[in-house]
């Protein structure tokens, strides 16, 4: 068995008893699917402080499951479809850090999923004339101030499905997040934008393998993604209760920013934005200024628009000994965390933080959520 079918496997056990948060933990602890999976009668021998349940959970005869991984292989590989484990540079960085985070994505598209700027966008399945407006002004504009913006949502009804169209329209990178596997697409209404994101600027995402249904569960289980791959979620348009504040507050569980459109007070499909507003759990925005300000992304499109007039940053001025330690860092290992990079770098932490600020303020390198740091290419 191979480290890629172990952790496939350990995924799909994580969709049952096991959990998304303790499977996620158990691999961080153990650092090896396939360790798990080869150790599962004696857990504790690789993780001592395993609980009772979990050496029951991983005890049970597991030869159909390793079977299905297998056959989720072969089908991935003569299908186009990407398995992309926890541990791969291609994974979302910003959900690698969310504590829940899948242990495998299944992706079709070209996008990258770790762009400069991500935005989710979501709200009511019931979108009305006013939020297809917002959105279309929101997305337009981003394109003119920020257009390295990727738009991710659920490729549902409503909001969903015009978040999609309008960025397909500027053709502006946009994820949707599925709740189903690729031998699918729900709603199948849905099907010519999905196969334009695949095909162009985008991608369509899933955590869940061949044969699984769109059930209600899997909506709230996939909304976590959502809100984990995005520095930021825009709720446009969402009833007192819904699925876009659900993906809000997880939002906020992840330490991320939450914007809010307003809305009549008379408006059904405005009473959950202006709750959000009214209980200070989202920031009110009318326009993509006010997003790119609040999310501090005028650096990068000042970088964009650089880059489109031909200035190179080695243009810019030269990098001191200590700062070229640091874009070392970043250009071996990727985006990385404070604490990784004061090891790359051996670089006291306040020396460290003084140099972060510098680099960021001069455009070398932006914050993600999560402290942890991306070197502009």
């Amino acid at each position: 068995m191979t480290e890629q079918t172990a952790i496939l496997v350990l995924s799909m056990l994580a969709g049952g008893r096991l959990g998304y948060a303790d499977a996620k933990r158990l691999y961080e602890v153990a650092g090896s699917a396939l360790a798990i999976v080869e150790n599962r009668n004696d857990i504790r021998s690789i993780v001592p402080d395993a609980s009772d349940r979990l050496c029951e959970i991983l005890s049970v005869d597991i030869s159909s499951v390793v079977a299905r991984a297998e056959e989720e292989q072969r089908w991935a590989a003569e299908n186009s479809v990407g398995v992309i484990p926890i541990s791969s540079n291609s994974y979302p960085e910003r959900l690698r850090h969310c504590p829940d985070a899948p242990l495998v994505i299944y992706v079709r598209g070209t996008a990258s999923l770790n762009p400069s700027c991500a935005l989710a966008i979501v709200g009511t399945r019931k979108c009305t004339a006013y939020g297809r407006d917002v959105i279309d002004a929101i997305i337009g504009d981003l394109k003119k101030v920020c257009p390295s913006v990727q738009i991710i949502s659920g490729l549902a009804y409503g909001v969903d499905i015009c978040a999609h169209r309008a960025a397909l329209r500027e053709s502006m990178s946009t994820v949707g997040v599925v709740a189903h596997g690729h031998d699918t697409l729900y709603p199948a209404l849905h099907r010519p934008e999905a196969n334009k994101m695949i095909q162009s600027c985008g991608a369509v995402v899933t955590e869940y393998p061949r044969f699984t249904r769109p059930e209600a569960r899997n909506f709230l289980q996939r909304n976590r993604i959502i809100a984990g791959m995005s520095d930021a979620t825009l709720v446009v348009e969402s009833a007192s209760h819904g699925g876009g504040l659900v993906t809000a507050r997880i939002a906020q569980d992840y330490n991320r920013e939450v914007f809010a459109v307003p809305g009549s007070i008379q408006s059904e499909y405005s009473a959950g934005c202006n709750n959000l507003i009214r209980d200070q759990k989202a920031q009110l925005v009318t326009s993509a200024d006010d997003i790119v300000s609040l999310m501090n992304w005028q650096r990068e499109a000042t970088l964009q628009q650089a880059r489109r007039n031909g200035i190179e940053r080695t243009l810019f001025e030269t990098l001191a000994p200590d700062e070229q330690k640091i874009v070392d860092a970043l250009t071996q290992h990727g985006d990385t965390s404070l604490n990784d990079l004061t090891i790359y770098t051996s670089l006291p932490v306040q020396t460290l933080n003084a140099l972060l600020f510098s680099l960021e303020m001069r455009g070398v390198i932006r914050t993600l959520s999560g402290s942890i740091y991306h070197l502009i290419n």
